[in-house]
Order: C-alpha cells, then sequence, then structure tokens
C-alpha cells in the first residue's frame, strides 16, 4: 500500500476515533500493526489537528474562557479554576511520565484488554446511572477526576483520554451532554501542549539514527484527521443530548475480544 495512502487511513481512524470514547491511540496502534508504523510525533500532531477542528463548535465556551474580562464573573471564574486544575495536573503527570523515559506499548494485547475493561465500565455505569439525572456543574472531586482520567488515558493505551474521563464525570454525577463538553474542552489544551513538545524534540532533539520526518505527510494526516474530527464531534454532541454510553461500551468490548482472540 502506498504511503500516503496509509496515512489518509490513519488520519480518517484518528478524526473518528479521538473525541469518541473508543480510544484512538488505542486504534491507530492496533491499525499501525497491518500498516506501515508511523512516528510517535505523526500520530500525536494528527491528534492535534482533530483537536484544533472542535474548538468552533464550542464558541460560548471558548468565549467564556479568551474573553479577559469575563474572568471577574463568578461562574467564569470558578469554571476556569476547574478547568485549570483538569489540565494542570494532567501537565504535571504527563512531564514526570516522560522523564522517566516511559514509552507507549507497541503490542496489541494491552491495547486490547483496555478497551475491554473500559467497555465494561461503560455498560456497567450507563445501567447503574439509568432513571438518575446528572447534574451540569463541574465540581472539583470532577476536576481532579478528569486530570486524572487523561493520565490513566497516556499511560494505558486503548483506554481512551474522552472514555476514562467521561466515564468518570459520569460517575461523579455530571449529566452525558456537561460531563462531554468538559472532557473536550480539557482535551483541548491537553493534545495541543504534548503536540507542540513532541514537534519541538523533534526538531531540535531528534533521536540518534532516526529517519527524518515526512512533514507532508504529517500534514496530509492532520488535515484529514481534522476535517473528520469535526464532522464526527458535530455528531456526537447531538447525540449525547439523547442517547447513552452503552453502545459504545459494547463495541469495545467487541472489539477488545476480538483482538485478544486473534493474538492468541
Amino acid at each position: 500500500m502506498p504511503e500516503w495512502l496509509a496515512v489518509i487511513l490513519l488520519g480518517v481512524i484518528e478524526g473518528i476515533t479521538e473525541f469518541l470514547p473508543i480510544s484512538s491511540t488505542g486504534h491507530l496502534l492496533l491499525v499501525e500493526q497491518y500498516l506501515p508504523r508511523q512516528s510517535d510525533l505523526f500520530n500525536v500532531v494528527i491528534q492535534a489537528g482533530a483537536v484544533l477542528a472542535v474548538i468552533p463548535l464550542f464558541p460560548e465556551r471558548m468565549a467564556q474562557i479568551a474573553q479577559v474580562r469575563r474572568w471577574q464573573e463568578p461562574a467564569t471564574r470558578d469554571y476556569l479554576l476547574k478547568w485549570a486544575l483538569a489540565f494542570g495536573l494532567t501537565c504535571a503527570g504527563g512531564f514526570l511520565w516522560d522523564k522517566l523515559g516511559k514509552k507507549l506499548p507497541e503490542e496489541a494485547t494491552p491495547v486490547a484488554l483496555a478497551l475491554f475493561i473500559g467497555g465494561i465500565g461503560f455498560v456497567v455505569v450507563e445501567q447503574w446511572l439509568k432513571k438518575r439525572q446528572g447534574t451540569a456543574e463541574v465540581t472539583w472531586p470532577i476536576a481532579l477526576a478528569v486530570g486524572v482520567g487523561q493520565l490513566l488515558a497516556a499511560i494505558f493505551p486503548g483506554l481512551s483520554r474522552s472514555g476514562a474521563t467521561i466515564l468518570l464525570a459520569l460517575l461523579l454525577g455530571m449529566n452525558r451532554p456537561a460531563a462531554t463538553e468538559f472532557s473536550f474542552l480539557v482535551g483541548i489544551p491537553t493534545m495541543l501542549a504534548a503536540s507542540s513538545l513532541k514537534i519541538f524534540k523533534a526538531v531540535h532533539h531528534p533521536p540518534p539514527g532516526a529517519a527524518p520526518e515526512n512533514w507532508g505527510l504529517v500534514l496530509l494526516g492532520t488535515l484529514v484527521s481534522a476535517v473528520v474530527s469535526f464532522v464526527v464531534v458535530k455528531w456526537l454532541l447531538r447525540f449525547v443530548q439523547t442517547h447513552t454510553f452503552t453502545w459504545f461500551g459494547w463495541y469495545r468490548i467487541a472489539l477488545g475480544a476480538l483482538v485478544l482472540w486473534l493474538g492468541q
């Protein structure tokens, strides 16, 4: 398969899976068992493309965050502090993880296990939440849990950043639309920071013997993931208004089980 076609396929997969609670990193690691493997930089940058594409879908929240004059409003200040806590915790933990020299696993089995376990989590939690009315309020425990969820997803590919954070927020009493929005808004600076760091390292401190990055292919994958992500997230924000995450849970269980079975 031509590498440009593989990059397009990876961009489509990234765009579909980045914000759905089914793990974009997990899917990319699994698919790359059969497609030409790309660099960690490629995977992170196309994730950033997917993240940037959804910013226009949150105009009110983005205005609230960006307009300095609104920071004096108690509600805005409260939201910003909780948003900053979740993001800051992720940054601190991610920095420590990077300093320890930890790497993502390249084997399919741990990814499949994370997909499977996370899927069970969604099915069980959604069953438990039946007929319960959640709140749109972001509490301090929820902000802390979202930060922890992002860290866990970074350490265990296949767990899913959005999946882990949404699941924890639901468990702590948020409703689905509010949990989805907060998860996505915390994910925006998280992925942009990760991408910036990867790009800086690739340009200024390339690993010894590493092949030069093909920036044309990186740009192609990023553009594809951005377009697909915009369409998918626009659909998902409508979907969660009236539906649960149960089907995503069953999908994760089926995919995880299939990969585990094929790996035997």
